[in-house]
């Protein structure tokens, strides 16, 4: 009766994962991608971003050096030749991703793909027909509606600068505003981030949004609370931006790190029975069906946990659910996150606050320490552990860490937290001596 039994749009990881598993599993696949394959992870986000983090670390690592007994000569960054490689390695990766899909056998159409009916879709001139449908089509920057917004960027555009910005103000307080700005301070920018509320990264635990301020304001980034922006204009010196609090400056760029929304517009999907959140998101039940039963929709698209790790996951569930005979629903609990700022900071589970709201009582255990790798530099930026456990069962529910390798370090304590393990497991674990990653098991300084 149709063309093909799964039709994706959107080949990003999480659509990508689900029509490799489907295709394994025997059925006939098609995918459609109206930019490139891999996804806003691997084009334009957290792979790239991460290629730009570790550039950005270099002016400290040098700094750092004699320390050491290093003599570092005279250092010079050049954007371009920066962006040129971050390009090529894109690229590899980019053909990576095709050369999956094809050797799965799933075929991919280049262009935007548009439901007209709730089995058929309309892409690059043809239309196809499918048994079922997956919407992974990810999510895009949001823009204020204020004068001027034409002339500043998002984090897409800041991939692609033909210049590097002297003088930069990033508005936001989220993973991408504080990545940004670590990256272009740590490159040699003047920096300034710009955010609504009192605190950076809403949502994380205080004391780790606390020790990021600190942080970032000791390498010089200014960082300006409660306001936002009210204009912007261009001028010959640069480009003047002007506060809601009344103050203004000059920068070179401007960008706007202030969330993303669900990609669904202009999609057809209402047309086809799919209802939508009032932020657009495709409301998707535990095993990621819509209200239409055979469309489905996986990653950023459904506005659940927006991380490249758990799109995939939800990819893998569906394939299984829908063409494996397996019915699994993608777990969302306990999934650990990082963010790539200046330190860098890791969790996994509940928030100080959460846990006091869900368990009442609870054992909060803390560690702060200057890093070893800074003791010979002198240098007094220092890093910070948590845990925080059920008081009546003993079981760990949250890990926190801020400082360097915190994201390696939580990876692994995110299988002992995924696992129920208790504060007693950790104290029975012995320690990897010396290592930033043994504070977890020698943690004994409980807090009230």
């Amino acid at each position: 009766m149709y063309d093909y039994d799964l039709f994706v749009i959107g080949a990003g990881s999480g659509g990508v994962r689900a029509g490799r598993i489907t295709a394994s599993l025997g059925a006939r696949v098609a995918v459609a991608e109206e930019y490139r394959v891999g996804g806003t992870c691997v084009i334009r986000g957290c792979v790239p971003k991460k290629l730009l983090v570790y550039a950005s670390h270099f002016s400290e690592e040098f700094e750092d050096a004699a320390g050491f007994g290093w003599q570092v000569g005279e250092s010079k960054f050049d954007w371009k030749t920066l962006i040129a490689n971050k390009d090529r390695e894109i690229d590899r990766l980019n053909g990576l991703y095709i050369s999956t899909l094809k050797n799965a056998g799933v075929e991919t159409f280049e262009g935007r793909a548009v439901l007209k009916d709730p089995h058929t879709v309309e892409v690059a001139g043809q239309t196809v027909t499918a048994r079922y449908i997956l919407i992974a089509t990810g999510g895009w920057p949001n823009m204020p509606d204020i004068p001027g917004i034409e002339h500043a960027i998002t984090s897409n555009e800041a991939f692609h600068l033909e210049e590097f910005p002297k003088r930069v103000m990033v508005l936001g307080g989220g993973y991408v505003a504080v990545e940004f700005a670590g990256i272009f301070n740590g490159l040699g920018s003047e920096t300034t981030l710009v955010y609504r509320k009192d605190k950076v990264l809403r949502g994380f635990d205080d004391d780790i949004r606390g020790r990021l301020d600190i942080e970032m304001r000791r390498k010089g980034v200014n960082i300006v609370y409660n306001t936002v922006v009210e204009k912007i204009e261009k001028q010959a010196d640069g480009l003047k931006v002007t506060l809601k609090n009344g103050e203004s400056c000059v920068v070179d760029q401007v960008m706007f790190a202030i969330g993303r929304s669900p990609s669904t517009k202009g999609l057809g999907l209402e047309e086809a029975g799919v209802k939508l959140s009032d932020n657009g998101a495709v409301i998707v039940d535990d095993y990621s069906r819509s209200s239409a039963d055979h469309i489905y929709a996986v990653g950023d698209v459904t506005d659940r946990i927006a991380l490249t790790p758990v799109a995939i996951k939800e990819g893998h569930a569906f394939a299984l659910t829908v063409f494996g005979g397996q019915p699994v629903s993608p777990q969302h609990d306990n999934v650990a996150s990082a963010v790539f700022s200046q330190p860098p900071i890791a969790t996994v589970g509940l928030t100080e606050t959460e846990a006091r709201e869900k368990y009442g009582e609870i054992d909060v255990y803390v560690s702060d320490f200057k890093p070893m790798k800074y003791t010979l530099p002198g240098r007094e930026e220092r890093a910070f552990a948590k845990l925080i456990a059920d008081r009546k069962t003993g079981r760990v529910i949250g890990a926190h860490m801020i400082g360097p390798d915190a994201p390696e370090i939580i990876q692994g304590i995110a299988i002992a937290v995924k696992a129920g393990l208790k504060k007693a497991d950790f104290d029975a674990t012995v320690a990897i001596h010396p290592s930033s990653a043994e504070e977890f098991v020698l943690m004994m300084n409980k807090r009230d």
